[in-house]
Parts: structure tokens; C-alpha cells; sequence
């Protein structure tokens, strides 16, 4: 288990409503997209990281981390495990509060990092399954 209950509650009620979704692009299929949804629909600003940088749910797209040029509260994490550590890295250079994995996304080494930073972490959890429990 990679987040309690206490960290995940934390996460989503306290750390702050700027969500950085790494992976999150204009693709409709894709689990990001709609978890967006879920994340704006509880109050939460989404801000898409993707190569294409594409505006996605009206918010203009970034193509990674260090290019959004206002504090992020938590990044979100859509991609493969072997990329993951890479973007919690980035996360802590760019003074995010917390890190999220997404279900499937699992990095032990990277999720002892950013904790050993300071950082809230969940990982191989969704908090669009998470956050309307906590209503």
C-alpha cells in the first residue's frame, strides 16, 4: 500500500486545487481524460502535461513540468512505471506539494525519493476513485 488514508485525504482536501496531469491530452479514450473530468467537477484546476501541449477541458497544455509558469499543488502521473521516477523528480524541482501515481504506475525507488523530499505520495491509486468517498 503506496498512500494511507490519511495521506490520500490530505492530498485531496488540503495540498491545494492545482493539479498537474502528466499524460493528459485531448484523446477522449484515454483513462487521463476522464479523470480529469472528475478532478474539475470537485473543484480542482487541471492543467494538461503532455508533448503535444494541447489545451485540454479549456486549460491551456504544457509539454512538461518546468515550462508551467505558476506553482502546481499536485502532479498527477499517466505514464508508463519505467517513466514515472522521471516526473517525480520533476515534481520535486518544481515544488509540487505531492505526487500521484495512477493505478498501474509503480515506482518504488521514485516514491521514496519524494518522500524523502517532503512530498505527499500516493501511488498505484486513482483519485477519481478516491475523492468522491471522501464527500
Amino acid at each position: 500500500m503506496y498512500g494511507d488514508e490519511a495521506t490520500i485525504r490530505r492530498i485531496l482536501t488540503e495540498l491545494g486545487d492545482t493539479w498537474a496531469v502528466v499524460g493528459l491530452s485531448a484523446n477522449r479514450r484515454r483513462a487521463a481524460y476522464g479523470v480529469a473530468e472528475v478532478l474539475r467537477r470537485f473543484g480542482k484546476r487541471v492543467v494538461p502535461v503532455h508533448p503535444k501541449a494541447e489545451t485540454v477541458h479549456g486549460e491551456r497544455g504544457y509539454a512538461s513540468l518546468a515550462e508551467i509558469p505558476f506553482e502546481v499543488d499536485v502532479v498527477d502521473v499517466f505514464v508508463n512505471s519505467d517513466l514515472a521516477g522521471k516526473v517525480a523528480d520533476e515534481a520535486v524541482a518544481k515544488g509540487a506539494k505531492a505526487v500521484w501515481f495512477q493505478l498501474g504506475v509503480i515506482d518504488e525507488t521514485a516514491y521514496e525519493r519524494a518522500r524523502a523530499a517532503g512530498l505527499d505520495m500516493v501511488m498505484d491509486r486513482c483519485p477519481a476513485i478516491e475523492i468522491p468517498t471522501l464527500q
